[in-house]
């Protein structure tokens, strides 16, 4: 009896031995349940913390790629006035004189005015036996659209050149040359051209080329003709254009300040000044001295022209009609006293979108090169004699 206490007493105390143990497990599982409730809430904010982190990252390294490209353009953009500024200064210090000889150089331009005035009064002496003018203007031809609504092309008027060179706007330095006409039509805007960057910026759209240089206009203080040997990449000579207080010499284009042709007698200046400032005026200029030969008062009116051109030298100023896209010559002179205003034909254009900006003929095809609002055109040109008015 005694033995069976003991062992009821020995089962009662394994029996609260283990259920202290299993309590015991209990709460040490509780704990661990707890602390690892806790880990997953504090892991749960430190991956909503990275992740904002994260984003905060990848704005400021935006923003710092936005800030890197608009410095790179501005170090871009300096650096092009850099070299633009170099060039230029470049160009001043080889073409220009010293500056004590300024007050030199106003006298100079004086005494080249008198001398001007006192040649417009002498006859002038043919260079070429030509005695072509208009007589009408046979088809036009849309080649393509490419470039601003300003600009001029045209081709080398020497003989037996064919490249084609694209003036695109009014105040730019980069000529665009094209091996031939062919070529420029099917080229995807400028990718087929040849680049030539001039050592200074061009004025209004009143250019030419002539035996591969380009004869272009400066204007900085005074306007000047420039020669520019494209072969070479080289000025070779500039020249200030001895008449004060200039105007543009045509109504509707008020960019083009003064503007160059080449007919079969050479090269030629239309231009207009303050003093007969209702007028156009011309000048025979030596291509290759960039001398004025002589110079001429016509009585073509600036009001409502758009363009200018010079045929066996004949000027032939073209004006825009009361009809959109319709212009017309109205007014001629010639500087052999040939043919009047009263002689000559109506020359009148095909319809086309707007005011030419430049039209530019070339003796060696007897064709008109035309830029009109972005256009560039050929006209071909119906001729006979002048003799036969």
């Amino acid at each position: 009896m005694r033995g069976l206490v003991v062992l009821v007493t020995l089962a009662c105390f394994a029996t609260a031995q283990h259920q202290t143990l299993i309590d015991y497990l209990e709460r040490r599982l509780l704990a661990i349940e707890d602390r690892i409730s806790l880990w997953h809430e504090q892991t749960a904010r430190y991956a909503s913390e990275l992740r904002e982190l994260k984003q905060q990252m990848l704005s400021q390294l935006e923003n710092l790629d936005k800030e890197k490209e608009t410095l790179r353009m501005n170090l871009d953009g300096v650096g092009t006035r850099v070299d633009r500024v170099e060039r230029e200064l470049d160009y001043l210090e080889t073409q220009n004189g010293a500056q004590p000889c300024v007050d030199v150089d106003d006298k100079l331009i004086e005494q080249q005015v008198t001398l001007v005035k006192e040649k417009q009064k002498a006859k002038y002496s043919k260079l070429s036996d030509c005695s072509d003018m208009i007589s009408s203007i046979k088809a036009m031809k849309i080649l393509k659209r490419v470039g601003g609504p300003k600009g001029m092309w045209t081709k080398d008027t020497s003989s037996g050149s064919g490249k084609v060179y694209i003036f695109n706007g009014t105040d730019e330095d980069t000529i665009h040359e094209f091996a031939s006409v062919q070529d420029f039509s099917r080229s995807l805007g400028m990718s087929l051209s040849k680049n030539l960057k001039l050592p200074s910026a061009w004025r209004g759209t009143g250019h030419v080329v002539l035996n591969n240089h380009a004869y272009y206009i400066n204007q900085a203080e005074e306007i000047m003709v420039v020669k520019y040997d494209m072969k070479n990449s080289s000025v070779t000579d500039s020249a200030v254009f001895p008449v004060q207080d200039h105007v543009p010499p045509y109504g509707l284009t008020p960019e083009t300040v003064m503007d160059l042709a080449v007919d079969e007698e050479g090269l030629w200046v239309i231009y207009a000044s303050r003093q007969n400032e209702r007028y156009i005026s011309l000048a025979k200029m030596d291509g290759n001295s960039l001398d004025n030969e002589q110079m001429w008062d016509t009585n073509c009116p600036r009001e409502n022209a758009e363009g200018a051109f010079v045929i066996c030298g004949t000027l032939y100023v073209v004006y825009n009609t009361k009809q959109p896209g319709r212009s017309r010559v109205q007014c001629v002179f010639d500087v052999n006293d040939m043919v009047t205003n009263e002689e000559a034909p109506l020359v009148y254009f095909p319809k086309r979108y707007g005011t030419h900006s430049s039209l530019k003929y070339n003796p060696q095809e007897q064709l008109l090169y035309a830029w009109d609002d972005g256009y560039q055109i050929l006209y071909k040109l119906i001729m006979k004699k002048k003799l036969e008015v």
